[in-house]
């Protein structure tokens, strides 16, 4: 896919429709004990889909904030925090309670689940925030792995914040 291509994403029931714009910055799954909580919360919702994998981890498409819009159902749209203080609140389609975003306020970027994406979800890249993950779960060895969050995955988030400022 081209920096130029949008895909679309939807939620289960299809009310809810996202447009994500050029390529990911990252594809990620995260173990960190945020993720691991959030997850269980959202997956808590009345018949909502999964958001954590077998193995603890979130998989994540990191976008830049300005290459995604909410293309239908805006008003359907819940923001979830783990606490009123929490930098990141959990983007969920109300209709049929599907995770779409999770959005760390801070941040110039969307971390959209991948599960949105289907069969055109590109593959991960990584593991991250790995030492929160529970001791009876192994995550699989396809990707690199890290206790924390690498300097690559940094670099990423740097390189595109860059991006977004020469784009403006």
């Amino acid at each position: 896919m081209s920096s130029t291509e949008s895909t679309l994403v939807s939620c289960q029931c299809g009310q809810v429709e996202m447009t994500v714009k050029g390529v990911p910055i990252l594809a990620a799954a995260c173990y960190c004990d945020d993720c691991q909580a959030g997850g269980h919360q959202l997956e808590a919702l009345p018949k909502a889909p999964p958001v954590l994998g077998d193995d603890g981890g979130t998989e994540f498409l990191l976008y830049r904030k300005d290459r995604v819009t909410v293309s239908r159902g805006q008003d359907l749209i819940r923001h979830y925090k783990l606490d009123d203080k929490s930098p990141t609140s959990r983007s969920v389609a109300s209709c049929c309670n599907t995770a779409m975003f999770l959005d760390f306020r801070k941040g110039h970027w969307y971390s959209m689940y991948r599960a949105r994406f289907g069969e055109a979800a590109p593959p991960l890249q990584l593991r991250i925030q790995t030492r929160f993950k529970s001791s009876d779960s192994t995550p699989p060895e396809d990707v690199p792995t890290y206790d924390s969050y690498p300097l690559r995955f940094i670099g990423k988030l740097m390189v595109a914040r860059a991006a977004m400022l020469v784009s403006r």
